[in-house]
């Protein structure tokens, strides 16, 4: 069983700043990408960012130059600072990456169970 956990969500004032974590357990062998992608009622799942295992990035356009996506691979985690925050990223944050089980022919999708993020004016 693979799970991924993620922490730190909540409620914060626009300006303000937020810091998102994602620990992956279970059987894994190798995790390749990791990401953040966020959903607001009504619209599809979009990525905010997301790194490769060498920490390669990819934002955004909406969240460049304020979110800053990190990983530490020797603790399967996965983590999103958020500074500057504006109402519009009020959402639910789901952590998403692409692992290796034991066990299993190839590399599969896992999600997290999503945290809310609330944004205030």
């Amino acid at each position: 069983q693979v799970q991924l956990v993620e922490s730190g969500g909540g409620s914060v004032q626009a300006g303000g700043s937020l810091r998102l974590s994602c620990a992956a357990s279970g059987n894994i062998l190798y995790i390749n990408i990791m990401g953040w992608y966020r959903q607001v009622p009504g619209k599809q799942r979009e990525l905010v960012a997301h790194i490769t295992r060498g920490g390669s990035t990819n934002y955004a356009d909406s969240v460049k130059g304020r979110f800053t996506i990190s990983r530490d691979n020797g603790k399967n985690t996965v983590y999103l600072q958020m500074n500057s925050l504006r109402p519009e990223d009020t959402a639910v944050y789901y952590c998403n990456a692409d692992l290796l089980v034991f066990g299993r022919g190839g590399f599969d999708a896992y999600w997290g169970q999503g945290t809310q993020v609330t944004v205030f004016s």
